[in-house]
């Protein structure tokens, strides 16, 4: 089982799979020949997606995704600091990504830090915001104590599409993330002390049902595909950023690319990455459930797959 793959797909690194694709989505009539790609895949088809969470040992939460030859893993820390000024009565989240010189030459020198903080500032604009986590359930002491989740993106291998796999990744490693309960008690001088559980099992769980995910398509000629490959990539001149929730709202959009796209493409993306992004949403809910229930029982893959 551990080796079989679909063409579209999204998988845990165990015995359990799903089919990926779009029931709804109308099929286009033979003549249509553009709706079939180079590996046999549809425009609106995604690549089997292999996930697998509690990866790495000292971290609140983890997760690693395979998305086709992308490898993604992400580790997140729970750290108690100050809430913001701004907001003092909520906690943050901090995202910092590394882009390995091993996943591809690009990344060498300045180039994987550039694409680093370009992943990270989008990753903020999309994240951490309290209709996407409810930030209020980070805060401790409203104006003195909070938690801060610093969500960290490795890049191990780059194989296309990576604001995907990274959204994935970073959704994922949310729902595995477990951060310790804490009481605060006050003595009769108005002292505050904090007190954190030591029983593993007694944290508090955040809520990710409207976390997004990242829907790109890129338009090639006078159609647009989603979940792009390397060579995909290269022939298209301009592609659109969607976040979108498991209701299929629209929280974010953006271009990138050097080319332009009228008015009535993007109107046309949009609504393929609202209707994209809410079968990806209902995929990797099941299966990150499905994992949970298996308890003990799942096997554990890690990085020896």
């Amino acid at each position: 089982m551990r080796n079989w793959r679909q063409p579209a797909g999204l998988s845990i690194l165990s015995p359990v799979h799903f089919p990926f694709t779009d029931p709804w989505r109308k099929k286009p009539a033979p003549r249509h020949f553009q709706d079939l790609r180079v590996d046999g895949r549809g425009c609106e088809d995604y690549r089997c997606v292999d996930v697998e969470t509690d990866v790495v040992s000292n971290t609140s939460g983890s997760a690693r995704v395979k998305l086709g030859h992308t490898d993604i893993l992400v580790g997140v820390k729970a750290e108690m600091g100050t809430p913001k000024l701004e907001k003092p009565n909520e906690g943050y989240l901090e995202f910092f990504v590394d882009c390995s010189a091993n996943a591809t030459p690009e990344f060498e020198g300045r180039g994987g830090d550039d694409l680093g903080t370009e992943i990270a500032n989008t990753l903020y604009r999309i994240f951490n915001n309290k209709s996407s986590v409810d930030l209020k359930s980070l805060c401790i002491s409203p104006r003195e104590h909070c938690w801060i989740l610093y969500v960290d993106v490795l890049l191990l291998e780059c194989g296309g599409n990576l604001f995907d796999a990274i959204s994935i990744a970073v959704k994922a490693a949310l729902f595995n993330t477990r951060i310790p309960r804490v009481r605060v008690l006050e003595d009769e001088e108005g002292s505050k002390d904090i007190e954190l559980s030591d029983d593993p099992y007694d944290c508090i769980r955040l809520s990710v049902e409207n976390v997004p995910c990242i829907v790109t398509l890129c338009k090639i000629g006078y159609r647009h595909v989603v979940d792009a490959t390397l060579q995909e990539e290269a022939c298209s001149l301009a592609s659109l950023l969607v976040s979108v929730t498991s209701k299929g709202v629209v929280t974010c959009m953006r271009k990138v690319g050097k080319g332009s796209l009228d008015p009535e493409s993007i109107f046309e993306m949009m609504e393929t990455g609202k209707r994209v992004g809410k079968v990806l949403h209902t995929s990797l809910q099941n299966i990150l459930h499905k994992e949970e229930s298996l308890g003990t029982k799942r096997q554990k893959v890690g990085f020896l797959g």
